[in-house]
């Protein structure tokens, strides 16, 4: 005998108080016992809606639309109903309220973290990289992302991105902003996310609630002091009753200029012997092509699959540097002895192929799932370069030449598999437990060719392939609960890992493992609707990179050349923060991070063969704290300001590779500052401006000091055809102030660098939307936790 459970629908019309039929309204029907959202749609051009496949059961149904009061009704489905037409009454007070969320960032605080709202705001005709710049707490410089003085670790929808920190910047740069949901910063990342790096930034993409299918093709140029920059990209998104898709391609062809100048003393019993002046100028050329799938496929009510792949392609033919640079030899006696002119060329090409499995089981008990993943990462690098220098007399007369060429390639296999368990204890309590076992495996060639007399001789002194094996196993645990006025949630993830490291060259084999413990402890109190206090605390690890371990040494030109440590410990921090936000809008937070063991790529002078190192090594210990403000307030319907400032100490204890002197201490006070201006304009807000500034106080990291820098950015947005279409206009650094300065200068340590940028950047950008584009935009109108239950459950 077969029973089938019957279906019913619910529809009807949407009008306002004028009888005029209200398009674009969201209808969505909801459990009539915890108010769970179960199906959700939109009214069409003529107001009409129809939502179908609903059981048989009682319901509340509700609809909502932007600057009208909702509308519930309970309702008992045993028939399909028709609820003829439902008039909505205009709410203009929530209008006025609504309209300026709709148009600017929001920031939420919860527990474990700070959510930066950018979904339909004055941001999303940028490109991801540009929303980070204007994050509460992140700080984007220098060609560097920072939380907090560290490099956070980059999700996209709580799945990590394993690229490097500049191939993380293509990508994001590479991305359009116009489905970007939120910017979830998280300053003590909880047990759940892997104990590497330090804070984490997650990435949240938005979703079609509604079967259907949108998209939208994007593009901006930059136009430096130099060169051009462009990047192209369209995204895809489709919806049907069971599959979920999204596709992002992009490609950013573009140009780099980068002038350095340095200055270098060396010295022999505190006496100048030699110096050396040099003119760098640095041309790179690439097309990196991103792109970005997530397929999601339920299989039925409680269980799910998802496919999701990252790629960065950057081919060979489109990936080139050019390095002239010149450098004058004067004696002690500051009389030029010599010159000597080295062009460096440089070929690389990078295939990042990310792929990870989803599986996730829903259990009858509301909330209770099982998520199991599966990842791999394959990572293939291969670089080729040519260094000609000449030498000359200071009459311009050649003295010598000297060639030599370096390949070197990097294989990187990544693999995960990751169990995760949720279940929710009482109405207000989540316990979260998880099992995770990776895998990397790298092999590193270097190859390095002299030439005499004309004839290429392998250099088998600088050649090596090394070899690299990291196991690692986790486990974690942790609980989080809600009462009234408090929030808990701590954990604690315990990881064992295990490293091999093999230069063939040499036959040197390192090994290493070791077990740690990771705590997190997080707490929030609400004083009243307006004022919260919280605690953070957990402790992270900074695993040495595979580039970091390699003991290469890469020649950059005849007296400089980059090398590793084998020997390099994790560094392992522990972070304390306690934040208190006064009347909503405004968040003072007081930090204290410390450092033991940290990595440092350390630039120092041999003086005895004159050569310049890049050293990378571990120093004793850094200790940080300071006293950040941040504030997200509307000061009218027109004008939104945003203000971050930092005040923070740092200190970095070391022992100098050069000398065997006692451990020497670095230490700085610094500021930090960001304020941007939103403003709107027109009687239809479709016209909005961006006007931000930011500076950055002289900075200490170790053994070197850099200049302060700053930056003054203008940007206007307009959007047309029914705000399908936008274009953007703006000046990125407007006095050129982003250059900057470093002084390495202690014990028989002086190296003084001057490095100018292509910053002041003329900017125009569109974005075009077509399809079904209002399905997702006009979800606007949903409060924020109504929208994320409406998503969460679709």
């Amino acid at each position: 005998m077969f029973c089938f459970s019957q279906q019913f629908s619910v529809g009807g019309n949407v009008n306002d108080s004028n009888n005029e039929p209200i398009a674009y309204a969201n209808v969505v029907i909801m459990s009539k016992e915890n108010s769970e959202i179960l199906k959700g749609s939109t009214t069409n051009d003529f107001g009409a809606f129809k939502i179908d496949d609903i059981d048989k059961g009682d319901y509340t149904i509700k609809i909502s639309f932007l600057g009208f009061e909702d509308y519930s009704k309970a309702i008992t489905l045993n028939e399909h109903i028709d609820l003829g037409i439902v008039i909505l009454k205009e709410n203009l007070q929530e209008l006025d309220g609504v309209t300026v969320v709709a148009k600017r960032p929001t920031v939420k605080r919860l527990v474990d973290r700070l959510v930066f709202n950018v979904e339909n705001s004055t941001l999303s005709n940028n490109n991801v990289l540009d929303v980070l710049k204007h994050t509460p707490g992140v700080l984007v410089n220098n060609e560097k992302i920072t939380v907090k003085q560290s490099t956070p670790t980059i999700y996209i929808n709580d799945r990590r991105v394993h690229l490097s920190s500049n191939e993380v910047q293509q990508l994001l740069e590479g991305t359009s902003a116009s489905n970007i949901k939120s910017i979830e910063v998280i300053t003590s990342p909880p047990a759940k996310y892997e104990a590497e790096g330090g804070s984490v930034i997650n990435i949240i993409t938005s979703k079609n609630i509604i079967a259907g299918y949108n998209g939208s093709v994007f593009g901006n140029y930059k136009q430096g002091s130099e060169f051009p920059k462009y990047a192209l990209g369209t995204s895809h998104f489709f919806k049907a009753k069971k599959l979920n898709a999204y596709l992002n391609y992009s490609i950013s062809p573009r140009k780099d200029f980068r002038n350095n100048d340095e200055f270098v003393n060396f010295i022999d019993n505190n006496q100048v012997t030699t110096s050396w002046a040099t003119d760098f100028k640095r041309t790179r050329e690439t097309a990196n092509q991103n792109i970005n799938a997530t397929i999601d496929y339920e299989l039925d009510k409680n269980n799910s699959l998802g496919f999701s792949t990252s790629m960065l392609l950057s081919p060979r033919a489109n990936t080139q540097t050019n390095v002239n640079s010149i450098t004058d030899v004067f004696s002690n006696n500051k009389v030029l002895d010599s010159t000597f002119i080295t062009q460096n060329k440089l070929v690389d090409e990078t295939f990042n192929l990310a792929f990870t499995l989803d599986y996730i089981h829903k259990f009858k008990k509301e909330g209770e799932k099982l998520l199991i993943s599966a990842h791999h990462t394959n990572y293939d690098f291969s670089s080729f370069q040519n260094v000609d220098t000449d030498y000359l007399f200071p009459d311009e007369s050649l003295i010598r030449t000297n060639r030599f060429q370096t390949f070197s390639s990097q294989e990187i296999k990544l693999y995960t598999g990751q169990l995760d368990y949720e279940l929710p204890v009482n109405d207000s309590g989540l316990f979260e437990a998880g099992v995770k076992v990776s895998n990397i495996n790298s092999k590193s060639i270097l190859t390095q060719y002299n030439f005499e007399n004309g004839i290429r001789e392998l250099d088998l002194q600088n050649s090596d392939t090394f070899l690299y094996d990291e196991t690692n196993y986790a486990v974690y645990t942790s609980y989080s609960k809600d009462w009234d006025s408090w929030s808990l949630k701590l954990g604690l993830r315990t990881e064992l890992t295990d490293i091999k490291g093999n230069s063939l060259s040499t036959n040197q084999v390192n090994k290493n493992d070791y077990v740690k413990f990771f705590p997190s402890f997080h707490l929030l109190h609400r004083v009243n609707d307006n004022n919260d206090i919280y605690f953070n605390y957990n402790k992270r690890i900074y695993r040495p990179r595979y580039s970091q371990l390699n003991p290469f040494k890469y020649f950059l030109n005849d007296n400089t050349f980059i090398t590793g440590d084998p020997n390099l410990q994790p560094q392992i921090d522990d972070q304390f923060i306690l934040g208190y936000t006064f009347n909503k809008d405004y968040t003072f937070e007081l930090y204290y991070r410390y450092e033991k063991d940290p990595t440092l790529q350390y630039f120092y002078q041999d003086n005895n063969r004159n050569l310049l190192v890049y050293q990378n090594t571990n120093t004793d210990e850094s200790i940080s704290y300071g006293l950040d403000f941040t504030t997200y307030v509307a000061l009218n319907n027109y004008w939104n300001l945003y203000v971050l400032s930092s005040v923070y100490y740092y200190n970095n204890k070391f022992n100098p590779i050069e000398s065997n002197a006692i451990s020497f201490v670095g230490d700085k006070w610094s500021f930090y500052s960001e304020i941007i201006n939103y403003f709107t304009f027109l009687k239809d807000k479709s016209l909005v401006a961006d006007v931000s500034f930011n500076y950055l106080s002289p900075t200490n990291d170790g053994p070197t000091d850099t200049s302060f820098t700053s930056s003054l950015d203008i940007n206007l947005r307009k959007t047309f055809g029914n705000k399908r279409a936008s274009f953007n206009i703006g000046v990125l650094d407007i006095f050129n102030t982003q250059n900057f300065n470093t002084t390495t200068k202690y014990l028989n340590q002086d190296i003084f660098s001057k490095f100018q940028f292509e910053n002041r950047l003329f900017v125009f950008g569109f974005n075009y939307q077509f399809g079904n584009f209002r399905l997702t935009n006009n979800k606007k109108s949903i409060d924020l936790n109504e929208r994320d239950r409406l998503r969460n459950n679709n």
